[in-house]
């Protein structure tokens, strides 16, 4: 079993401490990031550096027991593994540019974690359909290669910048499937009848805003052959996921078919 996340971390703009308990919490074994800093955080014209706050996509990595797999230079995008899973490939692609727009790029890490191999990309999508639907179309070729390339299977997850049923998640849908709607699990803690107490995913998953989630625009999509234990948020404290980013994480766990009796 793989437990997959993925987190748009705003730039490391916000309380960079409660981000590193966020993505401690979410436990992964691979974490895909997005609006990743491609220089240390700077304040006032000037870097920062700091012992005691993570300022830069490795020391947020080191901060969570994290390593840095693949990209963090192009374009805000990255691939974080943990120490349960081995890097056969990490890289950065850069995605066809549109004129006026702003650079994109997606990070591919293949790993492996006992017999089992995965793809897993981490994409951050266009404000503009067009472009959208442009670079997921894209992205599909570049990660279907990798896992072919490796006997893997796929993972694509990141900020898709629509909601579910718009014309990416159709075209994704085709191909894999939405790990949230095939195991829905909001996460986050509840009360004692089984209602939402606070973290996790708003209503239907929902990610963003994090304050007040109110439209589910992050997700993960697991390729053929693999199977979807459970999709949600971060069982975390409301104060932790407000205070980290303006988005809230996903996090799943997804099987190989051909091991899932042997659990």
């Amino acid at each position: 079993m793989l437990r997959v996340a993925t987190y748009n971390v705003r730039g490391l703009k916000d309380d960079r401490r409660a981000l590193a308990r966020v993505i401690r919490a979410l436990r992964p074994d691979v974490l895909c990031l997005q609006e990743v800093p491609r220089l240390p955080v700077r304040r006032h014209g000037r870097p920062v550096f700091s012992r005691a706050v993570p300022v830069s996509l490795t020391a947020l990595a080191r901060a969570a027991g994290l390593s840095v797999a693949a990209g963090g230079r192009l374009n805000g995008t990255a691939v974080l593994i943990s120490p349960a899973v081995r890097l056969l490939r990490g890289e950065g692609r850069r995605l066809r540019w549109f004129t006026g727009l702003e650079r994109r790029a997606v990070a591919v890490a293949v790993v492996e974690k006992g017999r089992d191999r995965y793809a897993v990309c981490s994409a951050h999508l266009d404000l503009l359909a067009g472009a959208r639907l442009s670079h997921a179309a894209e992205i599909v070729p570049i990660l279907e290669g990798a896992a072919r390339e490796f006997g893997a299977a796929p993972v694509l997850a990141g900020d898709l910048n629509e909601p579910p049923g718009a014309p990416v998640w159709r075209l994704l849908g085709a191909r894999y499937a939405d790990c949230f709607a095939a195991a829905p699990d909001a996460g986050g803690s509840r009360t004692a009848d089984g209602a939402a107490e606070g973290g996790g995913c708003g209503e239907g998953g929902s990610t963003f805003p994090a304050r007040d989630p109110r439209v589910r625009i992050d997700a993960i999509f697991a390729g053929p052959g693999l199977t979807v234990l459970s999709c949600g948020g971060a069982d975390v404290t409301p104060g932790d996921l407000t205070a980290a980013s303006d988005h809230r994480p996903v996090v799943a766990e997804i099987a190989s078919g051909r091991h899932m009796g042997r659990r």
